[in-house]
């Protein structure tokens, strides 16, 4: 492929640094400068708003779990509708969270945010809505901020401490969990540490736990206030003075800036000299700023290199990532809004539920036998308002089992049709498959693909119906399943 148009440009920015784009935006942004599109995405999604399903007083403390026994017995019908009513909490933060990542606002802090959510990847125990509710806010809020006070702030999200078990980490009785996943996943990366550091990096983050309505508390009476000796350092350390020594080795900046590279410009970056350049440069630029991500996103987005052809289409789709750019393109409200948890959960990526603390592996993995077809189908399922009987893979959790429902769904949709049809008003009727396959598709069709196409589309039509008779083949097609 020869050099991108500008078109084609801020198609693949609007795909990568958010969740796609309208006809109609992408052809406001098309008459800018690519700098200018940047700083204005990076502008828009300056301000921050909380996600709110919960408040802090519902939560379920041990005291309101007392309630629930009876005669001295744990009252287990009580018990089990108290977990579905938690999880319905969770599924409505997910919802939550997906109409923001829809709405095409502050969309790069989202696109972040769910970076984040990758990368600290968190599930709650136990079903607790309050919780992940704060997680959820708190990578959404630093998103964009310093990568110092993020990792901090996650550090000391009573999930993150649950879900590592740090709760369990006492003086006497070290739990290496949180200290060894701080090391390997959240900072310098496999092989950048040794055993003897989680040890003891282990005994100064002893006494970071929670209580039961949300708050981080430092207890200092199960607290290892001894020496101890991390990267070759020795001292009184504590959990803050650890983060601070993985802030300030180099390494640190050189593993985020390498997985945001992976995220953001290509799944598999070649080993080659241009590609360890790129990525050096910026993890110094970004060490040298004092971790700021914005700074490093500006400067990624802002580059010649990153509209290589050569990265165009290399990245497939999140199922959150597919599901959030078909509904922002097409301004498109799902009438039953849990239907979005049934695809999610069929194509294996469910908000708040990553499989592991290593969290979506991405890439090819996202692409398997039993959820292809339909992955490719959901376009026209959704056009077509068609009654689905696919039933999700069994994954063996009880707990995304319990967020969708049994049975065939309905994909039942609004569409404002009239402002995705405005800006192809002009368009002759025969450039419309490729006007449009220009807004959806990262690659312009071929001469066979139009053809079908046009085959398939080619009934006795109003304008308007055939429009969206080409978007819902158009967005049938393999390729819109890349960016």
């Amino acid at each position: 492929m020869d050099k991108l148009s500008r078109q084609q440009q801020t198609r693949y920015l609007f795909t990568r640094a958010g969740f796609g784009a309208t006809p109609a935006e992408l052809d406001e942004a098309a008459r800018k400068s690519i700098r200018k599109v940047v700083r204005q995405l990076m502008k828009d999604s300056e301000s921050f708003t909380e996600l709110r399903v919960v408040e802090p007083d519902e939560n379920v403390t041990k005291k309101a779990l007392k309630g629930l026994v009876k005669d001295g017995q744990l009252d287990r019908d009580m018990l089990k509708e108290r977990i579905r009513m938690n999880a319905e909490k969770i599924r409505d933060l997910n919802l939550q969270w997906l109409d923001r990542m829809a709405s095409g606002q502050g969309v790069v802090r989202e696109k972040m945010a769910l970076f984040w959510h990758g990368h600290f990847a968190c599930r709650t125990m136990g079903q607790n809505p309050l919780f992940m509710q704060q997680y959820a806010n708190t990578i959404r809020k630093h998103a964009l901020g310093r990568f110092g006070d993020l990792l901090m702030a996650v550090s000391k999200e009573p999930a993150m401490l649950q879900f590592l078990n740090n709760q369990q980490n006492r003086k006497n009785a070290p739990n290496e969990n949180f200290a060894r996943e701080l090391m390997e996943l959240f900072t310098l990366g496999r092989g950048h540490y040794s055993e003897y550091d989680i040890k003891e990096a282990a005994r100064a983050f002893t006494g970071w736990q929670f209580t039961s309505d949300g708050q981080f508390v430092f207890r200092e009476r199960v607290h290892d206030e001894g020496d101890k000796t991390v990267f070759g350092k020795t001292g009184a350390f504590n959990g803050d003075d650890v983060i601070a020594m993985l802030l300030e080795n180099k390494q640190t900046a050189t593993f985020i800036t390498t997985k945001i590279y992976r995220y953001f410009v290509t799944d598999s970056p070649a080993n080659d000299a241009e590609s360890t350049t790129r990525i050096e440069q910026l993890a110094e630029q970004f060490y040298k700023s004092g971790y700021d991500i914005a700074g490093l996103m500006e400067s990624l987005f802002s580059t010649d290199w990153f509209y290589d052809p050569k990265n165009v289409g290399s990245h497939i789709k999140s199922p959150v990532e597919l599901l959030a750019g078909m509904r922002h393109t097409l301004n498109l409200t799902f009438q039953q809004p849990q239907t979005q948890i049934f695809v999610q959960r069929t194509l294996g990526q469910i908000l708040f539920y990553p499989p592991n603390v290593a969290g979506w592996p991405g890439g090819k993995n996202w692409i398997d036998s039993s959820s292809l077809l339909f992955r490719m189908q959901l376009p026209s399922y959704v056009l077509n308002d068609a009654e689905v009987t696919v039933r999700p893979k069994e994954d063996g959790d009880i707990n995304t089992q319990l967020l969708a429902r049994k049975g065939g769904q309905r994909f039942q949709v609004t569409i404002n049709w009239d402002g995705f049809e405005t800006i192809f008003a002009k368009t002759p009727d025969n450039d419309l498959p490729d006007a449009i396959a220009a807004a959806l598709l990262p690659f312009p069709l071929k001469a066979e693909q139009k053809k079908l196409i046009e085959t398939q589309t080619a009934h006795d039509l109003t304008r308007s119906r055939r429009i969206h008779a080409l978007t819902a083949a158009l967005m049938s097609l393999p390729e819109y399943q890349l960016t």
